[in-house]
């Protein structure tokens, strides 16, 4: 099942976010590679492709896992909960409609 997991960072994030970016890329590489990652993203602070020093607010994942719990053990090991980056993590089961 698919599972979307909203995540909220901490003010002033972008520092934290840069230093655990290549891991937490890795582990996305990681489900793309195994067919379960349907799209993953940040979500700017401001209104714009390329924030710049504003940084991101937070980020969205959606990704298939065997349960909630597997997916919630997954995002609480992200590098960005780890490093600090994240203030919440909020994961949910998700069902594609469209497109």
């Amino acid at each position: 099942m698919l599972y979307a997991i909203i995540a909220e960072d901490v003010a002033n994030s972008l520092e934290k976010r840069m230093n655990a970016r290549p891991a937490h890329l890795a582990r996305l590489a990681e489900l793309q590679n195994q067919g379960r990652l349907l799209l993953a993203g940040p979500f700017p602070a401001i209104d714009s492709v390329d924030p710049g020093p504003a940084g991101f607010s937070g980020s969205l994942i959606v990704a298939e896992f065997s349960d909630l719990a597997a997916a919630k053990i997954w995002a609480e090991a992200d590098p960005f909960v780890t490093s600090g980056a994240y203030a919440n993590v909020v994961v949910k089961p998700f069902r594609k409609t469209l497109p």
